[in-house]
């Protein structure tokens, strides 16, 4: 996956108008807004959240953070008055209750570790939190890794195992001004790698540290491919928004290089330029609905949901979903289901009455 594509500002503004607005590939059409049943793909499962962040699936359940510290739970479609657990977080633009992530053994523990921004001495950090709950009612909640250092707009925040059962997280840069990125002692805009309880594995690239690669800016999603390669996608400053192969010990450039150029530092495999602002991405591995590409990604500038391949870059860029305005995070439910929250109160977006939403894509 060593293919470069950059695309330039005219040529892409193109593509995305054909993409946005005229949708070649025939995306899945959005139920009315009145509407909360199936339709032939799409069912809103929720509606009203506020400035929701990430979302995790287990069975018949669906947890998504909102900024402003709530963990709300989605049972048999049905959103649950209470929430399942109240953090006390920043108010700041892009800072607050951001990733979350599902134990492997979920079933068994009842585990779920969040993201989450808090503010100490007049200076923002984040941790994480592993909280277990049982009933969609928390039972415990412990820190078990702290002093992330935080920022008003870039902190990263995503969280989730990888196939090793590791956790992997992404920490943003403090700012754009920082060299934190480059400095391997700091966690600032890096891929963490810990086991569950966060402590640090002994076969880490580098002994006794978390990091995993460094030199990123603000990641926002990963996944990894049937092969076990995991691909990063972050955003660039205005533009230049990456999809990175991240190898461990891998230094990604930020901010001595955005997307290539640099011979110290490793090329992105996919570059937009201008911003698309890209959310969560997945490597679809189920058999319930039939793409031709095997990537999905959130977008949240060009408000779409997309399919495509990484290697073959944006001319394999295809809509699978669009209408419904800015869109955060997609995950993959065990029937082979996805599952896409929407971003329009979040400060950038044009909410309509029923924003934020959470919906269901299934055949």
């Amino acid at each position: 996956m060593d293919k470069r594509i950059q695309i330039g500002a005219i040529a892409i503004a193109v593509i995305f108008s054909i993409f946005v607005l005229t949708s070649p590939s025939d995306p899945i059409p959005l139920p009315g807004p009145n509407s909360n049943s199936e339709s032939d793909f799409v069912t809103i499962l929720a509606t009203n959240l506020d400035k929701p962040r990430a979302i995790a699936v287990h069975e018949n359940r669906i947890f998504v953070t909102e900024k402003d510290g709530y963990i709300r739970v989605i049972e048999n479609e049905i959103l649950l008055e209470s929430p399942l657990a109240t953090f006390r977080t920043v108010d700041a633009f892009d800072a607050g209750l951001l990733g979350i992530a599902l134990h492997p053994d979920f079933s068994n523990n009842n585990s779920i570790y969040v993201f989450v921004t808090y503010e100490e001495n007049e200076q923002l950090w984040n941790k994480i939190v592993r909280i277990t709950e049982s009933n969609n009612r928390l039972q415990d909640a412990k820190t078990i890794f702290d002093k992330i250092p935080g920022s008003q707009f870039t902190n990263g925040g995503f969280l989730k195992f990888g196939p090793d059962n590791k956790l992997y997280v992404g920490t943003g840069t403090v700012s754009d001004a920082s060299h934190l990125p480059q400095e391997l002692d700091s966690l600032a805009g890096k891929i963490l790698r810990l086991n569950d309880d966060g402590t640090i594995p002994d076969d880490n690239p580098w002994e006794n540290s978390p990091v995993y690669s460094l030199g990123h800016r603000h990641p926002q999603g990963i996944t990894w491919d049937s092969s076990g390669n995991m691909l990063v996608a972050e955003f660039g400053p205005e533009k230049n928004d990456e999809i990175n192969l991240i190898k461990p010990g891998k230094n990604y450039g930020w901010p001595e290089q955005e997307c290539s150029g640099n011979d110290q530092f490793e090329n992105a495999i996919l570059c937009y330029d201008p911003s698309i602002e890209p959310g969560g991405i997945l490597f679809y591995s189920g058999d319930r609905l039939d793409f031709e590409f095997p990537f999905i990604m959130a977008s949240m500038r060009a408000f779409n949901l997309y399919q495509l391949d990484f290697e073959e870059g944006l001319s394999s860029q295809k809509s699978i979903l669009s209408g419904i305005g800015r869109v955060r995070d997609v995950v993959q439910g065990q029937d082979g289901s996805l599952y896409v929250i929407t971003s329009n109160t979040d400060g950038k977006g044009f909410p309509d009455s029923m924003d934020d939403k959470l919906l269901r894509i299934l055949k």
